[in-house]
């Protein structure tokens, strides 16, 4: 008899899971309280990026010294909604304390490299498999500095991604400006990476892996898992608001709502929202021909399927507050200055907003591999920026673990049980 095995959440890194667990030779019934690629979920609207050169978390050393900066520009990367903070504080300090040194961000680059590395290719291979190869692009993104000296300034960022075995090759200001016309003549420097890909549309490619699994024999049930049960014999079943599921294995890749179901299995983690916008219009033919980051505003702007998307943000909040968006009215005035021309083509009829919560751990590194208090429960959330990249290796892991096999990578940097020891 196959193994049974419940995945609690059915975004990215559920539906993902799904696949290679059926592609494994395991029975999969997938777990969701919403529809899969619908916009309640974080992969529905990220940047798209498929980048293995993400191996830096979003803090670094001296970051505390730029938050009052950021804070008081309204068009700043971080907010906060200040009743929420003193709830927020303990996390942010864990935050700040993990990035602190310059060798901190190795260990962190050398674990998250070998989650991402050949993300592209991995995405392009399952997106080929559920026929929608046409929603993967392998090739190369860009960064955007304003100058030479800004690019010079993240030296020591760039010299942690060629140690992890990232390429690049850097361009003046009229290599750029050849490259990606539309740009503000503001930024005079880039660096165009190699290795990398970017989805052209997240909820269509989540949708597709979910489907595909259904056609070769999951289950989906629409409901939402209340606890996971077991004893000293072992696993017995996932308790659902529709009744109590057996099952030989379960899965918690419920992202943002994972911290509950975590601590029911042994493992408190301190698992928090750094909720995130988008603003997508549709004038495709007056933004970017590649994938480009913005290293002074940390947003991201893709062409699409669905138009140009310019996302990022980082706002501190309760998980269940209501949207600001006003964070997506600044994604629309900063999108209008990074590329001039689109500013009159910006109406309302051709525009469409989203705010998202990404799971994210202080360490910048997810939660992969067994519970403490049963191993047939497998953690699998928190990847934070990296969520869509890190979806395809992460659920080959799984699978692997759930199947017996050995897994493909060092799951010593991710265990849920790390925070213990804090």
């Amino acid at each position: 008899m196959k193994r049974h095995v419940v995945i609690i959440g059915a975004g990215v890194v559920g539906v993902a899971t799904a696949h290679q667990c059926l592609r494994a030779g395991l029975q999969v019934t997938l777990l969701d309280a919403g529809q899969p690629g619908q916009a309640q979920a974080a992969s529905y609207g990220n940047a798209g990026w498929l980048s293995p050169h993400s191996v830096l978390p979003p803090a670094y050393p001296g970051v505390w010294k730029q938050v009052p900066r950021w804070l008081m520009d309204p068009l700043g990367p971080l907010t906060v909604r200040w009743r929420y903070l003193p709830r927020a504080l303990p996390w942010l300090k864990d935050y700040i304390a993990s990035a602190r040194t310059v060798e901190q961000l190795k260990t962190t680059a050398v674990a998250l490299r070998a989650m991402l590395k050949d993300a592209p290719l991995l995405h392009q291979d399952m997106a080929q498999a559920v026929g929608v190869g046409d929603l993967i692009r392998v090739r190369e993104v860009l960064h955007a500095y304003r100058s030479k000296a800004d690019y010079e300034a993240d030296t020591y960022a760039w010299d942690i991604r060629s140690q992890s075995g990232v390429t690049w090759q850097t361009l003046q200001a009229a290599d750029l400006h050849a490259l990606e016309p539309a740009l503000a003549d503001d930024y005079g420097f880039g660096v165009l990476v190699n290795e990398t890909g970017y989805c052209v549309n997240p909820s269509a490619y989540v949708w597709a892996l979910f489907n595909h699994s259904v056609q070769n024999g999951a289950t989906f049930i629409q409901t939402q898992a209340q606890s996971i049960q077991y004893d000293d014999l072992g696993l017995t079943c996932v308790r659902t608001t529709q009744g109590d599921i057996d099952c030989d294995a379960v899965v918690i890749a419920v992202g943002a709502r994972a911290r509950t179901l975590a601590a029911q299995v042994g493992d408190e983690v301190p698992l928090a929202t750094e909720r995130g916008y988008h603003y997508v219009v549709q004038a495709p033919e007056h933004g970017p021909n590649h994938p480009t980051m913005f290293m002074d505003k940390k947003v991201i702007v893709t062409p699409m399927a669905t138009g140009i998307r310019i996302a990022g943000q980082v706002e501190i909040a309760d998980l269940d507050d209501v949207p600001n968006w006003q964070r997506a009215e600044i994604l629309k005035q900063l999108l209008a200055t990074l590329y001039p021309d689109l500013a009159g083509h910006i109406r309302t009829e051709h525009i469409t907003v989203w705010m998202g919560r990404r799971p994210s751990l202080p360490d910048g590194l997810p939660c992969i591999g067994p519970a403490s208090g049963c191993d047939a429960v497998i953690h699998a959330y928190g990847h934070g920026h990296v969520g869509l990249a890190g979806s395809a290796r992460t659920a080959r892991v799984v699978a692997q673990l759930l199947s017996g096999a050995t897994p493909e990578m060092d799951l010593t940097p991710f265990r849920p049980q790390r925070f213990a020891r804090r």
